[in-house]
């Protein structure tokens, strides 16, 4: 297949906009398909997963394709819910245009919103396809009104070419048509779909098509429109790359099948029976079969076997690929997700794909030693396959902890456990990191003496704790003059004082920005031992925390808030209600980006609430700032809840 007959984009648009059906029809109206699968029953080429069957939604990204008049057309069906924007991400890097997705009764809605801003950023031209006309409640003049209110003024029909507010569209992205325009005369078809071509692939107009996947109305249109329209790979927009030896210097990728090998990995399968399936997309170049290719990220060379194009989850095998053509490759023992695959000769490297940070964590347990053993490769395998799903253990609380991007992200994450990998587990609220500090000096004597028959232990220190800036950690200061302890224990006291403070002395957390300083003690000639000097220095230090005016510290999170400024009081009060404070406010775009800090404490359930405080149009990222003192009463109730269950581990 020549390039210049290759076209290929993305599906996007809200969950339920019938994005699947749409994909389903342009396969069986191009006789890519022999029967017309069904989202209710199961039988779509692209949702093919259990948990997108039992869903009846889309989770994955799928790839697909058709030969049409002429043409090969490879498309990407995305889901629309945004716990699913990774998959969105990432396909955008694949494709040179897209296929936005309306439906003609709800109108815009704001996973359309997300996917159109992301496009803007990417800048690849799309057509606009007005679906489920059939249905009731549909009303396409309104949802035209509504994508020229919130997507762009210059969406204009179709229908046909010499249509008033197409023509004047048209005349007003080229110079030498509007001269001709404005003129009086009149443009020919020829112009004005040549013009039409143009001004879409500079993103200054939005063809607007009609119709319904269920009944196919407009599917043949639609069809037409992708190959006239939509740019070929050697019009898409300029592809850029690094080169590994000087990365401050970018220079174009030129499309070109004769050119040196330039792919780039947007996605990377964990299949269940064949195992990892690499996705890539080819710029330049060409792959072919059982060869091998140069991976720049790892500055490696990989062998591959058989070149696959995919139709769902159907792996069909191809003596080649070239530029243009998005593919598959199995068993690639190196290569993942952002990888550069170049001619080792001529080395390009590609912006790795930027996914949005989780914004959800929960902890896990697995629910037996078996699920126990096999967890770590389980959820090694689920991580390499999505890029916005990431597994931590809290070293402090012990924890195992999953995050994502909303409730149903983990939710489906902790289901393919489960299906695929047969690990099950429980989930949870996270612990919170608490620290333990103390807001003031004070001297204090631990002594440890033990007489027991025979040999028996003797310790006896005393220490000064005085309070450090936050952040500083800890110091040990050793001021014994005069032999009041033998040199011999000093490295044991200080071990038993670094032992208490990872234990904590009033709530169970590590204690943190203190100074110990050991100032005397003494000690038996015979009965003192490294281990009676650790157990004093321990009992010295906890001592001093609760006389050194203890307090709680939790962590503090950087928090950016990205909403439509009508939003702009409810999250202002929701924020100071979280014990939060508004650090600043910017703009992006449309958005408004109100910039606070926030106690993590406050902020497990907060992807949930700010999707019902703005009806799913808000989103947010976070990341670490800084210890701060907990507010007494809640520190209060804290340090009673330890200390009731020490008491119970007591009396048990």
């Amino acid at each position: 297949m020549e390039v210049k007959n290759k076209r290929n984009f993305i599906l996007l648009g809200h969950a339920q906009c019938g994005k699947t059906t749409l994909a389903e029809s342009l396969l069986f109206f191009s006789k890519a398909t022999t029967r017309k699968g069904s989202v209710n029953d199961g039988s779509t080429v692209s949702d093919y997963s259990s948990d997108e069957i039992e869903r009846k939604s889309s989770i994955n990204s799928s790839l697909l394709y058709c030969d049409y008049k002429e043409s090969r057309i490879q498309f990407i069906d995305a889901p629309g819910y945004a716990d699913f924007l990774g998959e969105v991400i990432s396909g955008i890097r694949a494709v040179d245009s897209a296929v936005v997705v309306v439906d003609a009764g709800s109108g815009v809605e704001v996973g359309t919103e997300r996917a159109w801003q992301l496009l803007e950023e990417a800048g690849l031209p799309c057509l606009i396809f007005v679906n489920k006309l059939d249905k009731e409640g549909a009303d396409f003049p309104k949802a035209l009104q509504d994508i020229k209110e919130r997507l762009s003024k210059n969406a204009v029909t179709v229908e046909s070419l010499d249509a008033p507010d197409l023509i004047e569209a048209v005349a007003e992205s080229d110079d030498k048509l509007l001269e001709k325009y404005l003129e009086g005369a009149k443009l020919s078809p020829e112009e004005v779909e040549t013009g039409l071509h143009l001004a879409m692939d500079r993103r200054k107009v939005f063809p607007v098509l009609k119709g319904s996947a269920l009944s196919a109305e407009g599917i043949e249109e639609l069809l037409n429109a992708i190959i006239h329209y939509l740019p070929s790979p050697l019009e898409r927009v300029s592809t850029t790359a690094r080169n590994p030896a000087q990365p401050e210097e970018r220079s174009e990728v030129a499309p070109k099948e004769e050119g040196p090998l330039a792919a780039f990995v947007f996605k990377t399968i964990a299949d269940p029976y064949v195992g990892q399936l690499t996705l890539l997309r080819l710029f330049s170049g060409k792959l072919v079969s059982n060869t091998g290719f140069y991976n720049v990220n790892k500055k490696i060379r990989e062998r591959i076997g058989p070149v696959y194009l995919l139709q769902g989850k159907e792996q069909r095998v191809v003596d080649s690929a070239s530029c243009g053509d998005i593919i598959a490759l199995a068993k690639l023992k190196e290569t993942f997700t952002s990888d550069s695959l170049a001619d080792e000769k001529h080395p390009v490297l590609f912006d790795e794909i930027v996914f949005p940070e989780p914004a959800i964590s929960a902890s896990v347990k697995p629910k037996s030693r078996q699920d126990e053993d096999k967890i770590s490769g389980a959820l090694h395998k689920l991580t390499a396959e999505d890029q916005t799903f990431k597994v931590t253990h809290d070293p402090q609380t012990k924890e195992l902890l999953i995050s994502g991007l909303g409730d149903l992200h983990l939710t489906v994450m902790v289901e393919r456990l489960k299906k695929r990998f047969n690990v099950e587990v429980e989930m949870g609220t996270p612990k919170v990191s608490y620290k333990e500090t103390i807001t003031k000096a004070a001297k204090v004597q631990g002594k440890f003496k033990r007489q027991s028959g025979g040999r028996g232990q003797y310790g006896d220190v005393w220490i000064e704790v005085q309070p450090l800036e936050r952040g500083k950690g800890f110091e040990f200061v050793d001021k014994i003059f005069g032999g009041a302890i033998p040199r011999n224990f000093i490295p044991s006291v200080e071990k038993g004082v670094l032992q208490a403070c990872k234990e904590g002395a009033v709530a169970g957390y590590p204690i943190q920005d203190i100074r110990v300083l050991l100032v005397d003690g003494s000690y038996h000639e015979v009965d003192s031992s490294d281990m009676a000097f650790q157990i004093a220095g321990g009992m010295a230090l906890r001592k001093a925390i609760v006389a050194a005016g203890a307090v709680l510290l939790e962590p503090v999170m950087d928090v950016s808030i990205f909403i439509p400024e009508d939003f702009l009081g409810a999250i202002s009060g929701d924020i100071n209600s979280r014990r939060g404070r508004i650090m600043g406010m910017d703009v992006k775009g449309k958005t408004q980006v109100v910039k606070a800090k926030i106690p993590l404490a406050e902020m497990f359930t907060y992807a949930n609430d700010l999707r019902s405080l703005t009806g799913g149009r808000g989103s947010y990222t976070m990341r670490f700032s800084h210890y701060e003192e907990v507010p007494h009463k809640i520190a209060a109730g804290i340090i009673t809840k330890y200390q009731a269950s020490k008491k119970e581990e007591v009396e048990v």
